[in-house]
């Protein structure tokens, strides 16, 4: 089972782009408290991909600074840089967003 429910805030604004195809999608980083902290605050910084009509909401009624409650799933991808090196990147496919 690959279910992730996070609460956290946003860190900037969240950012609108559609794909070749025109489909929408927003991207966001989600700031979110660790539950046991070691020495003063302490926070993960988790980026949170949005798709379709929940993705123009998304763009629509969130800022930075505002807090959100995203369910869904945790992907990774790989691309090749600039550079030629290979990046690899973990980031949550929200299916609902509150």
């Amino acid at each position: 089972m690959n279910r992730a429910i996070l609460i956290g805030r946003l860190t900037k604004e969240p950012e609108l782009k559609a794909t070749a195809s025109g489909v929408s999608v927003c991207t966001f980083t989600l700031a979110v408290d660790r539950r046991f902290k070691q020495e003063g605050p302490e926070a993960d910084f988790i980026p949170v991909v949005v798709w379709r009509a929940q993705a123009e909401n998304c763009a629509k009624y969130l800022h930075k600074g505002s807090q959100a409650s995203v369910c869904g799933s945790i992907q990774t991808r790989s691309y090749d840089n600039k550079n030629g090196n290979k990046v690899y990147v973990t980031e949550i496919n929200a299916e609902e967003v509150q």
